[in-house]
């Protein structure tokens, strides 16, 4: 005969526990996931480098865009081929990967060069320097993509790895013995 103790606990175990395990996934991820929430959904990810690309990309204003760069370290200079997206002005975003879909980076610990990969088929073309250097934001350690040996030595790019595998940066043209700035972009 069964009791009502019984009929009890299997009520708790059958009806709750399902539920209880629900609201434990919705809301580890939600708790462990966020490193670094700059507003208004501009957040980044250490354990994502796809949900940050996006964030950068699609959520992040410029000025917050601005603030994640200051925050960051140089860290680490990339290695190998990296995807690419302009991250502002948002006017470019839909038509850049026409032209540009990334870099492809031959350096070690100390820098090295890239290749940028141009339309979609990827052609290797448009060289830079890769080096440790000072940002022309702040002053602070950057990567620096210095395109002097390209066909348009007036371009100078910075970058920082704003999470594990993930570097943003600008890019500027030399300009009247200063650099004025042509867009923000995203390497993952």
């Amino acid at each position: 005969m069964v009791t009502s103790r019984e009929i009890f606990r299997n009520v708790l175990v059958k009806g709750f526990a399902p539920l209880g395990f629900g609201v434990l996934v919705l809301l580890v991820p939600v708790l462990a996931h966020a490193d670094a929430d700059y507003g208004n959904g501009c957040v980044l990810f250490s354990d994502n480098t796809s949900a940050t690309v996006d964030s950068l990309r699609l959520r992040c204003g410029p000025a917050q865009q601005d603030a994640i760069y200051r925050d960051a370290p140089r860290g680490n200079v990339p290695i190998g081929a990296k995807d690419g997206w302009v991250a502002s002005p948002r006017e470019m975003q839909s038509w850049t990967p026409l032209v540009w879909i990334g870099k492809d980076f031959y350096t070690g610990p100390g820098g090295g060069y890239l290749l940028n990969r141009l339309t979609a088929a990827g052609i290797e073309a448009w060289p830079a320097n890769v080096f440790p250097g000072s940002s022309v934001v702040d002053g602070r350690p950057a990567w620096v993509l210095d395109y002097a040996p390209s066909p348009t030595p007036q371009l100078y790019d910075e970058i920082r790895e704003v999470t594990p595998g993930v570097w943003f940066g600008y890019s500027w043209m030399r300009q009247g013995g200063g650099f004025v700035q042509q867009l923000s972009f995203i390497l993952s």
